[in-house]
């Protein structure tokens, strides 16, 4: 009704009327999440662009601290009988989650209920299988999919008298084994170090049963293996080379890797691409994105990165009418005009092809060039070996791993 059309009076009289009826009554969906900063009001957004679309839910969007912390709330709260309906688990939780019987349901059994059709064809094969069951059953919502890629500060290649591209593709071709520009930085731990830093797949098994996707409950570790970068970078490793050297000290946090770009004094390095917003946002020098550096002489190389970021878990316990409202929401967010844009703001993965295409053809990847290093790196061949690690206890894995990396580089 547009209120505009009407007499002051006849408007008057609508509002009153529309003001005298009951209002009508949403259901509300907790949706617990770790994003901060310019990523929480992304979160915020879609909520409200969801909540504005319809009548009948209403998300609520609430942080619950880092992602350990919010999964870690959100199993007590389980316990205790009031879990949110949506979590944002990271992707080393996933094993945990798919080995806490009764406490999930299955993303692909809410949709299937609710009606909606998933199909894995839409989406891109290394991000909706590793959230994927053996048995083809969507388990989680992929959402902030993540990967590594390859940062260049370009104004400190330039100053150095180096071209940025020509530099990049010289790295890319040499590999880490050898000796490169000054201020090479990284963020650990176990998965990007030993994973995604090896899109060519030459690393053996890091654990056992296929890195723990061939079970649902989670894999017991196995041997850790797959050193050759490690052995690498140890070699060549002199002050100011690689890493923490001549930048912080040991340990070095998640997050050293992307101040030390942030502050120019790291000049390359590999980190995120879900950094790319913040790093747009707050580099005070033009910077670009390559491809990560491989080994040219695997066989099959290069192939695709390991999938980062988080996913969406179904919390069970809730009313039917409330599970339908994740499943408005969840394709809600499929939209490809939804997933574009989302994409383009952060620099998160677009988990289907069609927000990939869409986002290619409004010219955004020319205008932003580099944009879309993660989505190309991501579709290359999927083996057992580059499919990511899903294991149990991985954040006690990893940690252990951290240590005795440190103690190498």
């Amino acid at each position: 009704m547009k209120l505009r059309t009407f007499a002051p009076a006849l408007a008057a009289a609508a509002l009153a009327t529309l003001a005298a009826l009951p209002a009508h009554a949403q259901t509300e969906i907790q949706w617990w999440h770790s994003m901060t900063g310019g990523l929480n009001d992304w979160v915020v957004d879609l909520a409200n662009g969801y909540n504005a679309s319809q009548k009948d839910f209403k998300i609520v969007p609430t942080y619950k601290g880092t992602y350990d912390e919010s999964m870690t709330a959100a199993i007590a709260a389980f316990r205790a009988g009031n879990a949110p309906h949506i979590l944002q688990v990271f992707e080393v939780g996933t094993a945990t989650m798919m080995a806490a019987k009764g406490a999930i349901v299955p993303v692909g059994k809410v949709l299937a209920d609710a009606g909606y059709k998933f199909d894995p064809k839409a989406y891109i094969p290394a991000v909706a299988g590793y959230y994927t069951a053996p048995n083809g059953q969507m388990l989680s919502f992929p959402f902030n999919s993540s990967t590594t890629v390859f940062y260049i500060n370009r104004d400190a290649f330039k100053a150095a008298g180096l071209d940025p591209q020509q530099a990049a593709a010289d790295l890319a071709r040499a590999g880490p084994g050898r000796r490169q520009a000054q201020g090479l930085g990284s963020r650990l731990p176990l998965h990007d170090e030993l994973a995604e830093l090896d899109p060519a797949g030459e690393l053996l098994d890091l654990a056992q049963r296929g890195t723990g996707h061939q079970e649902q409950r989670p894999g017991r570790p196995g041997r850790t293996a797959g050193l050759q970068q490690s052995a690498a970078r140890a070699a060549y490793r002199e002050p100011g080379q690689y890493g923490p050297a001549g930048l912080v000290p040991l340990p070095w946090p998640r997050q050293q890797a992307r101040r030390g770009l942030l502050l120019g004094r790291v000049r390359h390095g590999h980190h995120v691409v879900g950094s790319y917003g913040t790093i747009k946002r707050n580099a005070k020098f033009g910077f670009a994105l390559a491809t990560l550096p491989y080994y040219p002489d695997v066989p099959g190389a290069p192939q695709n990165t390991v999938i980062g970021g988080a996913s969406l878990w179904v919390m069970s316990g809730k009313k039917p009418a409330e599970y339908k409202g994740v499943a408005a929401f969840f394709n809600f967010l499929t939209d490809p005009a939804i997933q574009a844009g989302s994409h383009q703001m952060t620099g998160y993965l677009p988990i289907t092809l069609a927000s990939f295409e869409l986002t290619e053809k409004s010219g955004f990847y020319k205008q932003n060039p580099g944009t879309d290093t993660a989505v190309n790196q991501m579709i290359r061949k999927t083996t057992d070996k580059s499919r990511g690690i899903r294991l149990g206890n991985m954040l006690q894995i990893r940690a252990i791993v951290d240590e005795e990396l440190e103690e190498v580089w």
